[in-house]
């Protein structure tokens, strides 16, 4: 399908965007030459590519598992990034034709683009809001257009809650988000995370220096933010092993990883 969107002038060209280095290290074509050198300088101080590469293959398998295994109909997927080819709502759909998909990003250029590729068959869309404002995301009409909130909802919060700076309470905007959802509802969540507190500061150090972000954190603060919920098994740990069969598992990553799992709502 050819691209028909108009260009974001607001979008800042100057400095690198996080959606951005990702596509990078994914793939992707949605990046410039400032995203690239922040990518390769970002390399020097982890194995940020193998990283991206492991949390979107756990993307994949959550929403395989929670579609296949679990029933869900209904998936928010939050800070998603920009389209991949193989995105929530094509898995999903892939195996029951009736999952209905709302895909949200704060960025105005992922918004715009993930419009022009994403929606058109009446059970996908894509919604710009931020995660840190509960009440600006579920007023948007394109999500309450698709998403009963009486019914089980997945929210995937893949590699997203390390942009988010702990004066915005990453734990209380994740909490706000599940108590607008009904029991049986699932949560999927990875974090950046790293065994050598040096190398995470230094991360998170170049990281606020070059664009919007948070920090890297130890797993036991990810694990706060399934607090109260069944998770579900293997449990939590490196999400590149969630799931995961022969060379799915992914490499080392010397001491890098992202940290998460799955769980549901009593």
């Amino acid at each position: 399908m050819a691209r028909k969107y108009v260009l974001d002038r607001t979008a800042d060209f100057a400095k690198p965007n996080v959606a951005r280095m990702y596509d990078f290290y994914l793939g992707g074509h949605d990046n410039y030459p400032v995203d690239r050198e922040a990518c390769g300088e970002l390399l020097l101080r982890a194995p940020a590519q193998a990283l991206a590469l492991a949390q979107q293959r756990f993307h994949r398998r959550a929403v395989q598992h929670l579609v296949a295994h679990h029933g869900i109909r209904q998936i928010l997927d939050i800070g998603c990034g920009f389209p991949t080819g193989a995105d929530a709502h094509h898995i999903a759909q892939g195996i029951a034709r009736d999952v209905r998909v709302v895909y949200v990003d704060k960025d105005p250029m992922v918004v715009n683009h993930g419009r022009a590729l994403l929606e058109g068959d009446g059970r996908t869309a894509v919604v710009q809001a931020d995660l840190r404002d509960t009440d600006g995301l579920f007023g948007e009409p394109r999500l309450s257009d698709l998403i009963d909130l009486d019914r089980p909802v997945a929210v995937l919060l893949v590699s997203v809650l390390h942009c988010v700076p702990d004066d915005a309470d990453p734990v209380g905007c994740v909490r706000r988000i599940l108590d607008r959802l009904p029991s049986g509802s699932c949560l999927a969540l990875s974090h950046l995370a790293s065994e050598d507190v040096e190398a995470a500061q230094a991360v998170s150090r170049f990281m606020r220096d070059a664009t919007e972000w948070g920090r890297v954190r130890p797993p036991h603060e990810v694990a706060c933010f399934f607090d109260g919920l069944e998770i579900l098994p293997p449990g939590l740990g490196d999400v590149a092993l969630w799931h995961a069969t022969g060379a799915g598992r992914g490499a080392a990553r010397r001491g890098w990883f992202e940290h998460g799992g799955v769980a549901r709502l009593p």
